[in-house]
């Protein structure tokens, strides 16, 4: 039997919503881009998180982009599926179904605008955690929600519920972050939340990342990721100092407008986004996506990749 720290090891792509240019979801660009990610050797796909704007996705859109992941890797590699939500009904109601659908693990975001305390989040988490019977990774997200989960809070959670596997740490606070993999249990994953902090985060216990750039370059964020987890630390930061400008440039503006854009450059998607997602402000921003876009062997989109 796999155990959890190699089940979800290496690089999970956080996948985009791709919208038809009415705004429904393009189901024909979406299979396409999961199979790009799995020919690429991605190690796992997380649809409906925040680069997937699952929180502008109805609950049947939801519901069904999660079943149609699962459909699509077919067991290839783990679907670890965004089912967080600030009110914690909703949240145990999106899991439940994402267990239905037979994903490998829910990813769950502290409860945004409602601005929780730290009893509130363990609450929460405790409240979902208890109601499937599937991994639960929990996602910390300061910058999104609005509140930190403090360690502490962290690891009465890993504690008490054996099903709370993993955490997806976007705090940015690498001190933190340390602190954190210094005190958890073995078979529990630490994954980066920020591609530019993968390489530092990996070097000091993490095992992994949920990737917003290797929704374009799979292959090259495989190569960097692995390359830290098998010790080869000077060849992963050449790699990052290659894709470091990508990185920066999939932020000029909210994610996932900026991926979604060089997406839609190399005809993987349209760019379509919902409300208030929108374009990008100014064609500046066009510019460095494009100039951050150039050399890294980045393929476009074809429909014989896969038979529709």
């Amino acid at each position: 039997m796999r155990k959890i720290n190699d089940i979800f090891r290496g690089v999970h792509t956080a996948l985009i919503t791709p919208f038809t240019s009415t705004g429904a979801v393009d189901i024909g660009s979406f299979k396409r881009l999961v199979e790009y990610q799995i020919a690429a050797g991605i190690d796992g796909l997380v649809p409906c998180g925040t680069t997937g704007e699952s929180s502008t996705l109805t609950h049947d859109e939801h519901d069904r982009v999660i079943a149609l992941t699962v459909e699509y890797a077919a067991g290839r590699v783990p679907v670890i599926a965004g089912t967080g939500s600030n009110a914690t009904v909703e949240a145990i109601w999106l899991s439940q179904h994402a267990e239905q659908s037979g994903v490998d693990a829910v990813l769950l975001v502290t409860p945004y605008y409602v601005k929780p305390t730290q009893k509130g989040l363990y609450l929460h988490f405790k409240a979902v955690a208890e109601s499937v019977s599937i991994p639960c990774i929990v996602y910390n997200i300061q910058s999104r929600s609005g509140v930190n989960l403090e360690n502490e809070t962290m690891l009465r959670l890993m504690d008490e519920f054996p099903n709370i596997v993993g955490v997806k740490e976007a705090s940015g606070n690498l001190e933190q972050i340390e602190n954190l993999v210094g005190q958890c249990r073995e078979q529990f994953v630490v994954l980066c939340g920020d591609d530019n902090m993968t390489v530092d985060m990996i070097e000091i216990g993490g095992n992994g990342v949920v990737s917003v750039a290797a929704n374009l370059i799979p292959r090259q964020m495989k190569e960097m990721v692995h390359n830290a987890l098998d010790g080869n630390l000077k060849r992963a930061r050449e790699i990052e100092d290659q894709l470091m400008p990508f990185f920066k440039a999939c932020f000029v503006e909210t994610n996932p407008i900026p991926i979604k854009t060089a997406l839609a450059m190399k005809k993987w998607c349209q760019e379509t986004f919902r409300l208030p997602m929108c374009s990008l402000a100014c064609e500046e921003y066009y510019t460095v996506i494009r100039e951050a876009m150039a050399g890294l062997d980045i393929p476009e989109a074809s429909a014989s990749i896969i038979n529709l």
